[in-house]
C-alpha cells in the first residue's frame, strides 16, 4: 500500500513575524511531516496586506510551493504583475472575469497523483463577487475536461477565504466527495472543528494565522482598541514580536483521493497557565 499524499497548509501569513517564523521553521516542518506539498494562504504577507516581489521570492525561498490569497491580494498595485507572471500564486477564482491571474493551479509529484490547489472566496461579509458555489462547480468541471486523458485524476485542495463559518461549511457539504479537502482563511482564528466528511473531503473551518498573536488577529492591539472605542479610522499598524506558525496538514489517498487524516498545527502552543511573579 502506498503512503498518503500529505498536504501542509500553512494559514493566513501576516506581515514580518510570519515571515520570519516561516524562514525559521517551515523547512524542518516539511521534513518532519514527510509533506509532498506545502500551500500557504499570502493575502496579508507584506505588512498586513498583498505582497510585492520580494515577498513573494521570500516565501518561496522559505518552501512554499503554492500561495494563495484572498480579499486583501488586491491591495498593493505590484500584485497584478505577479498573478500574470507567477502560477504558483492564486487570487480567488470567483472574482469578476478580466481580473489579472488565476483561481487554481496544478503542482506535479514525480511518480504521484497530480494537486490541483483552488482558492476561492465567500460573499456573506464580503464583497459581492460571483457566486463561490457555482464558480466552484464551473471550475471543477473544467479541470476534470483539462485533467482528462492527460495525467491521473488529481486530490484536490481548495483555500475557502470567507468570513462566515457557515459559509464554509456549507461549501464543504457541496463539495464533499469532489475535493479532498477544504480550509477556510480569513478569520485568523483557528478553530477546533477538523473532520472529514462522509465521501471524503476533510474540513476545518478555519485554519488561524501564522504570525504575532500578542495582537488583535495580527493588529497592533492598542490600535485595534482605539478602532472599537472611538468607532473612527486609524492606521492599520501590523503586531511586532515572535511568530507563531498554525496551519493543518492533511493526508490523502492517492487511489481515491479521499482524506484519510486532518490534523490542526500550531508551532509553538499558547500559554494556558500563568506563572505565579
Amino acid at each position: 500500500m502506498r503512503a498518503p499524499i500529505r498536504l501542509l497548509f500553512i494559514a493566513d501569513v501576516c506581515a514580518e513575524p510570519g515571515l520570519k517564523v516561516l524562514d525559521e521553521r517551515l523547512s524542518n516542518l516539511r521534513h518532519e511531516l514527510d509533506a509532498d506539498i506545502v500551500i500557504a494562504n499570502g493575502e496579508n504577507a507584506l505588512d498586513g496586506k498583498s505582497m510585492n516581489p520580494a515577498t513573494y521570492r521570500r516565501l518561496r525561498d522559505a518552501g512554499v510551493d503554492v500561495i494563495t490569497g484572498g480579499n486583501h491580494t488586491w491591495d498593493r498595485f505590484q500584485i497584478h504583475g505577479l498573478l500574470k507572471s507567477e502560477s504558483a500564486l492564486l487570487r480567488p477564482l470567483n472574482y469578476p472575469s478580466g481580473c489579472s491571474g488565476q483561481g487554481w493551479t496544478t503542482h506535479l509529484l514525480p511518480g504521484r497523483a497530480p494537486i490541483v490547489v483552488m482558492n476561492v472566496q465567500g460573499r456573506v461579509f464580503m464583497q459581492p463577487i460571483d457566486c463561490p458555489f457555482r464558480s466552484m462547480e464551473r471550475e471543477l468541471e473544467r479541470i476534470e475536461r483539462e485533467v482528462a486523458g492527460r495525467m491521473k485524476a488529481p486530490v484536490i485542495f481548495v483555500d475557502m477565504h470567507a468570513e462566515a463559518s457557515a459559509e464554509k461549511a456549507a461549501m464543504a457539504h457541496f463539495l464533499d466527495g469532489r475535493v479532498s479537502a477544504l480550509v477556510g482563511t480569513h478569520t485568523h482564528v483557528q478553530t477546533a472543528d477538523e473532520r472529514i466528511f462522509p465521501k471524503g473531503t476533510a474540513f476545518l473551518t478555519d485554519a488561524g494565522m501564522t504570525g504575532c498573536h500578542d495582537s488583535v488577529i495580527g493588529l497592533k492591539a492598542d490600535v485595534a482598541v482605539r478602532r472599537f472605542l472611538y468607532q473612527t479610522p486609524h492606521r492599520y499598524e501590523p503586531a511586532e514580536g515572535p511568530g507563531v506558525l498554525q496551519g493543518v496538514l492533511v493526508e490523502v489517498d492517492e487511489a481515491s483521493r479521499q482524506a484519510t487524516r486532518i490534523q490542526r498545527i500550531q508551532l509553538p502552543a499558547f500559554p494556558t497557565e500563568r506563572k505565579p511573579d
